[in-house]
């Protein structure tokens, strides 16, 4: 608080002789005299701002205490104590006018709601150094399966290729190989890094200790109440670290395992490859027989235009020729012969998959089932008795895709309906070596609701339109126990329509065809 203070012009008629004074010719006054009149100075301060002080101020004092004198050198040394590193200005001919600022011992209330603001950012940011370290953890995942991917090419190739080749086709891979590492280096380093942002959290809360502290003696709830707040971030900062530590543990549940309670969590979009306009409904992935030799094939099958009519089917030998579009097997599933298209082998809609090396699909303008060997080119056929078809039951929001073929660790399946289960979904096991359906679950949910669904360990998880954004995995069916149940479990995506969803056993992923985009999403199971 700032005070005005008028001096007598005797004292401050000439400032310089305050101010510069030498200390060897200032007057030296006893300690206690001075002591008294810098205390009756500052008390008549202190009786209140704007006011001007004058001789009688200072009059009828006890005996020790010497009366106001313009030439008191006492009060000349007081007052130069007071005003030398205070500022002044002359008013009239014999008034200085000096502010001097004072302390104010009120309770500093700005401080503590500052306080609580601080405390409201730092859970704030806790919540989203949680959300960076899931999603950094799965990028990691992904680089790192590339960074194996590249590395296996490369030795591979070395082997393959003779030495005077080495140095002119290897040079983009080392290059991309170089660039791999350098992402999974500075992923780890933005693990580490998260981590560092816990201990940096931890010293803004100990800073924030040091203020309570000093708050506590001028007003106790208020700082009763900012310890409580202070109490549940620390907690929330402790199950930080214990998240942090739990991303980093290996996975508990062996891959091709079924000893788990179900579908924890799917993790963010992974994506793979823009297909383009051309292409806006299909399917993808990898061979989903589990432990089969072919892990590092890649299939896409795209639909035509009309997105109902599958022509061919490209395999590629692992996902780099995939992404770049190159050394592609194509699979013709539609010939032209005597001047128009032949679709006795042909597919329609969107519900394919590759198991054991065969490509599975719904045979075109039918109700039968078709599989192809990818190696041999030999197909068969065989009717789904009582099956609906030709988009009479599809999938809500897609079309064509009537039946729909699904893999997981305890085999193969199809999805479809049947006029006598009135629109729901049914569940059939297939048996692979006789290309039979060894046995089949009606459920009580509606295939005009479902937006698509796929299957873990002979569960069906069946999928609903949250928002173009979001799907939610809202229903699965135990074909084991029969059970039904209701979940929630969101899917976040970066389209809107869902053309095609199957598991992948193998590497425990899902893999999804959006509008002409091929991604791939983790998936975590509860131990």
């Amino acid at each position: 608080m700032a005070h005005r203070l008028l001096l007598p012009s005797p004292i401050v008629s000439q400032p310089s002789l305050i101010r510069t004074l030498p200390s060897a010719f200032r007057p030296q006054p006893s300690a206690k005299v001075l002591s008294i009149k810098c205390h009756l100075l500052m008390k008549g301060i202190r009786r209140g701002p704007d006011r001007f002080w004058d001789d009688e101020d200072y009059v009828d004092q006890d005996a020790s205490e010497t009366a106001w004198k313009n030439d008191d050198p006492i009060l000349e040394e007081c007052l130069w104590l007071v005003t030398k590193n205070a500022s002044g200005i002359i008013t009239g001919k014999d008034h200085c006018v000096c502010e001097i600022v004072l302390p104010d011992s009120t309770f500093p209330a700005q401080r503590v709601t500052a306080l609580e603001d601080e405390t409201q950012r730092l859970g704030n940011r806790v919540e989203e150094e949680m959300e960076k370290i899931e999603e950094q953890e799965i990028r990691l995942e992904s680089y790192l399966d590339r960074l194996i991917n590249f590395t296996w090419r490369l030795e591979r190739l070395e082997k393959m290729r003779p030495e005077d080749l080495v140095d002119i086709n290897f040079g983009l891979l080392r290059e991309d190989l170089q660039e791999m590492e350098r992402l999974v280096i500075e992923l780890k380093a933005k693990l580490k890094g998260n981590a560092t942002h816990v201990e940096n959290l931890y010293t803004e809360v100990k800073n924030i200790s040091k203020i309570v502290g000093l708050l506590e003696t001028m007003d106790k709830n208020n700082v009763l109440k900012a310890q409580r707040d202070m109490d549940i971030l620390k907690k929330k900062l402790l199950d930080c670290e214990k998240n942090l530590k739990a991303i980093k543990t290996p996975v508990t549940i062996p891959l091709g395992s079924c000893q788990h309670r179900g579908l924890a969590r799917i993790g963010k979009p992974n994506i793979i490859q823009w297909k383009g306009v051309g292409y806006k409904s299909g399917a993808w992935g990898k061979d989903s027989a589990w432990n089969t030799t072919r892990k590092l094939m890649y299939w896409v099958a795209p639909l035509n235009v009309n997105g109902r009519i599958l022509e061919s089917v490209r395999v590629y030998s692992n996902l780099y020729d995939m992404q770049l579009n190159r050394s592609a097997f194509n699979i013709p599933l539609a010939r032209f012969m005597k001047n128009k298209w032949n679709y006795t082998i042909a597919g329609q809609g969107s519900g394919m998959i590759v198991h054991n090396n065969h490509l599975y699909y719904n045979c075109y303008n039918s109700r039968d089932m078709c599989r192809i060997n990818l190696s041999s080119l030999v197909t068969q056929r065989k009717t789904l008795i009582n099956a609906v078809f030709n988009n009479r039951y599809s999938y809500a929001g897609v079309s064509f895709q009537d039946i729909d073929f699904g893999s997981d660790e305890r085999g193969l399946w199809v999805i479809y309906t049947t006029e006598e289960n009135a629109g729901k979904l049914v569940i059939g096991k297939v048996n692979v070596a006789t290309f039979n359906i060894d046995n089949s679950w009606p459920t009580t949910q509606l295939k005009s609701e479902v937006s698509n669904a796929f299957m873990i360990c002979g569960v069906l998880y069946a999928t609903r339109f949250i928002s173009s954004k979001q799907e939610e995995v809202f229903y699965t069916f135990d074909t084991k126990t029969g059970k039904e149940v209701r979940v929630s479990i969101i899917i976040d995506k970066i389209s809107e329509r869902v053309q095609s969803l199957s598991y992948n056993s193998n590497d425990r992923k899902l893999y999804m065809f959006t509008d002409g985009v091929l991604v791939s999403y983790d998936v975590a199971l509860k131990a």
